[in-house]
């Protein structure tokens, strides 16, 4: 399995996400309220805040392309507070893995990972990309998705999954 695969529905999904941003503010309009209310919103008092929830799936998908192609990933301030600021974000992040390519991930069985909070252990940078850093990526993207819908946004399955190659 070649991650590049990974990457690339990520980006995909990152694409997805932007949309539903759209359908946020278009929400909010129609509504009659700011919809950058969202960006605080959250389903839980002990979990992130929306705009919380969008900088991780950024920053899950930039650094699984990152640290499984062993590169650096391009530093977030993490300011955003706007809808607007965070559909920046994210094609901030769509543009960086856009310029992955399979020949990035040549290697990744061999790739060492380890991160501080694992506490001295580590793995092959194909399973942190499988294990950890997909995972974490819809993790956040789902919590985003389900802050939107608990809202009132007109988001559904299809515009989770976006398109599809079909034959």
């Amino acid at each position: 399995m070649n991650p590049h695969v990974i990457i690339l529905e990520m980006k995909k999904l990152l694409g997805q996400l932007d949309t539903w941003l759209d359908k946020a503010v278009a929400y909010g309009e129609a509504k009659k309220f700011d919809p950058n209310v969202l960006a605080q919103s959250r389903l839980a008092p002990d979990m992130f805040a929306f705009v919380r929830q969008v900088q991780s799936t950024c920053d899950s998908a930039k650094f699984a392309a990152a640290r499984t192609a062993g590169k650096d990933a391009p530093s977030h301030p993490d300011t955003e507070q706007t809808i607007d600021d965070l559909k920046k974000r994210v094609a901030t992040v769509i543009a960086y893995l856009g310029t992955f390519s399979a020949k990035d991930f040549e290697g990744a069985d061999e790739r060492s990972i380890s991160l501080p909070r694992w506490e001295g252990k580590s793995m092959s940078a194909t399973n942190y990309l499988v294990e950890h850093a997909q995972p974490n990526f819809f993790f956040h993207l789902t919590t985003t998705y389900a802050l939107l819908r608990h809202a009132g946004v007109d988001v559904g399955k299809r515009d989770f999954l976006g398109p599809m190659t079909w034959r």
